[in-house]
Formats: structure tokens, C-alpha cells, sequence
């Protein structure tokens, strides 16, 4: 079985990367249907209020952030290395991911001028955004990793919540007054965003990783950071790590489904109730995971998820951006004129399957050719660290 020592010493954790290849995957089967008219329910996000499938995504995303900031921390401090270096390894990794963010975002604006000058038109460009958050996230739970006991992390997390909620109901907004979180421009977060990111956001008015709003989701991480904690506590046995999983993912489960009464479970304004009770999903399935995959040893089958997970980043990024450049190339074709994403869709996939199906195969397709590229970068031993 694979010790906790084994972990230590540095090997890889298999569940750890497969939950974050899966995951990673679940992105690429959202973003890129084969049109936006045409998606299966459980593939949506909620409109505002409650949750589907699609909605855990992301929040597992940052637990696995979390989970991966105490391994490698934990990792690089056995070697010797000194925490004001792995500082500034974090801010520099930082900075890349939030540049990668921007990049991203940017990436449709950018066109070329006859003479081969690079023009942009960025005075709209979004600001935030899911790398950007990301970013965010990894740097602030690696401060607090490296720079606080495990009591002041739990302590701020419960801050973090506790009082992103008050600001939430407490504060007015005006127009509005306090407490409008029913109302998508009229609760604080959206208001924050209306000050300090006019015109940079990804809806007039406000934006789902806007600026209030990544108080809680930093909340998501350390419970991410917790549940690596425990994984790396010499003094538990694989089952005791296995059923603490379970217990405590269940027991937040349960808090956010009950603060959910007062506080509803929304993936835009990340409310408390929304982080606990996705980053109780996330134990349990890393739980799962972990016992399955590292402890039972049974790792058939799991290579297109550990494939995914070793370039997560890269393959997330590399996805966003050549799935705009088959929306920006056009020609014509019997007389019409489509891009290519616009040609496979309509014509390839639609003359074998109705719209929604045709759609859900393009999505598909999309996760096939980026396996391909994962695997062989795994086959090849090549591991891009942003």
C-alpha cells in the first residue's frame, strides 16, 4: 500500500492527480459544447440560486489547489528549502497563472493589421476570471500555509465565511439596500465590482470571479489545505485518513446545506453556504479517491484522468485558446460561410445526431484531442510547470 511516507518522500499521489485530471476534463466538457443553445441540463451552471453538476467543477479545482500547496510545501521543506524562497516561487507562479488569465481573456481582441502590426482593443478586456482566481487563491492559502498554524487557518476560514455573509446581508447598497443577494447587480459583491472594475467585467454589472466574492472562494482552498493536513499527519493510518474524509466532507455537506436556509447555495456571488457545501463534495470524492486509488491500489483505468492532471494548467489554457481560433477562422462552404468549430458542428456532427446531441459529441471530441496531447506529454515525461 502507499504510506504516507511514500508521499513524503516524493511519489506521486495518484488520486490527488487523477481527481485533478477529472476535474480539469469536466472543464473542457462545459466550455466547449457545440453550441450554447444546445446543452444538457446537468451541463449548465445554475441561472443563480442552486446548484447542478457543473457547479462543483470549479470549487474542486481550488480544494485540489489547497490539497497540492501542503504536499509540495511539505515536500519542498523536507529537502531543506527555506520558506522566504518557496514565497517567492508562489508569487512568481502566481503572477504567471494570473498572466496566463489575462492572456486568455485578451486573446479575441487581438488581431493582426495588413502591415503585420499587432493591434489590441483592450479598454474592455475582463479582468477577472478563472486562472485569475486561481492565481489568487494558490498565493494567498500558500501565505497562510507557510506563514500560520493550522489553528489560524481554520480560524480563517471560518472568518473568511462567517463574515463574507454578514457583509453580504448586513451592508446596503444603493438602490438596493442590504441584503439584495436574489438581485445579480444589486448585492455588495456585484456593487464592489460595479466600483473598482467598470467595463472589465464578464456582465455589465458584475462578475462571477469578482473581486468580494473570492473571499470565500480563498475559504474553499483551505479547506483544501485541511483536508492535505490531514494527509500528511504521520500519526494517522490510511483508514483513519480515509474516514476522516468522509465524516468531515458529510458534516459540511450538512452546514451548507443548512446555512443554504438563509444564505442560499449560489456558484456566481460564491456564497459560504456554496463553498461548504462544495468543498464537502470535494473531501468526500478526494476520499474516495484516496482510498481507492492509493490505498487498494486499484489504479486500472486511471490514466486518462492522471494524464490530464499532470499539465492541468497547460491543458486548460491550451483548450481556451484553440477553441477561440476555431471560432475566429471562416470560410465558405456551399455557399455559406461558417468557422470551422461553426462547419464541424452544423454540417459533420448534426448530419449524424440532433442539435443537443451533436453538441454534447462536440464537447467529447473536444476532451479526446486534448487526452491525446495529455497522454503523450505523459508518455514523453513532459510535465509544464506554469
Amino acid at each position: 500500500m502507499t504510506s504516507i511516507s511514500g508521499i513524503s518522500s516524493g511519489k506521486r499521489l495518484v488520486s490527488l492527480d487523477f481527481f485533478r485530471g477529472a476535474t480539469v476534463a469536466a472543464m473542457i466538457l462545459v466550455n466547449n459544447p457545440g453550441s450554447w443553445s444546445h446543452i444538457y441540463g446537468p451541463l449548465k451552471h445554475a441561472p443563480w440560486h442552486g446548484w447542478t453538476p457543473t457547479d462543483l467543477i470549479f470549487p474542486f479545482f481550488l480544494f485540489i489547489v489547497g490539497v497540492s500547496i501542503v504536499l509540495a510545501f511539505t515536500k519542498a521543506r523536507n529537502k531543506g528549502a527555506h520558506d522566504t524562497d518557496l514565497l517567492k516561487k508562489t508569487l512568481i507562479r502566481a503572477a504567471k497563472i494570473f498572466g496566463l488569465g489575462l492572456a486568455l481573456t485578451a486573446f479575441p481582441y487581438l488581431t493582426f493589421s495588413p502591415d503585420f502590426g499587432l493591434h489590441s482593443n483592450l479598454i474592455d478586456i475582463r479582468i477577472p476570471g478563472v486562472l485569475q482566481r486561481i492565481a489568487v487563491c494558490y498565493a494567498i492559502g500558500s501565505i497562510l500555509f507557510l506563514y500560520t498554524k493550522p489553528k489560524t487557518q481554520m480560524y480563517t476560514l471560518a472568518g473568511l465565511l462567517i463574515g463574507y455573509w454578514i457583509l453580504m446581508i448586513g451592508i446596503p447598497v444603493p438602490g438596493f439596500g442590504a441584503g439584495a443577494i436574489d438581485n445579480p447587480e444589486g448585492n455588495l459583491a456585484a456593487y464592489i465590482d460595479q466600483l473598482t472594475l467598470s467595463g472589465h467585467t464578464w456582465k455589465e454589472s458584475w462578475d462571477p470571479e469578482g473581486l468580494l466574492s473570492t473571499l470565500p472562494a480563498i475559504g474553499t482552498t483551505l479547506i483544501g489545505i485541511w483536508t492535505g493536513r490531514i494527509l500528511m499527519n504521520d500519526h494517522e493510518s490510511e483508514s483513519s485518513r480515509t474516514l476522516q474524509f468522509f465524516i468531515w466532507g458529510f458534516v459540511l455537506i450538512i452546514i451548507g446545506y443548512i446555512w443554504s436556509w438563509v444564505f442560499p447555495i449560489n456558484k456566481n456571488i460564491w456564497t459560504s453556504s456554496y463553498a461548504l457545501f462544495t468543498g464537502g463534495q470535494a473531501m468526500c470524492i478526494f476520499g474516495l479517491c484516496y482510498w481507492y486509488l492509493d490505498v487498494k491500489e486499484k489504479q486500472k483505468f486511471t490514466d486518462w484522468g492522471v494524464a490530464f492532471g499532470l499539465n492541468a494548467i497547460t491543458v486548460f489554457f491550451l483548450s481556451g485558446v484553440i477553441a477561440r481560433v476555431l471560432g475566429m477562422i471562416t470560410f465558405t462552404y456551399n455557399e455559406a460561410t461558417y468557422s470551422v468549430k461553426g462547419w464541424i458542428y452544423e454540417v459533420v456532427l448534426k448530419s449524424i445526431a440532433s442539435p443537443i446531441n451533436a453538441s454534447i459529441l462536440y464537447a467529447i471530441m473536444w476532451i479526446l484531442l486534448f487526452w491525446g496531447l495529455a497522454h503523450w506529454m505523459k508518455k514523453k515525461n513532459i510535465i509544464i510547470k506554469v
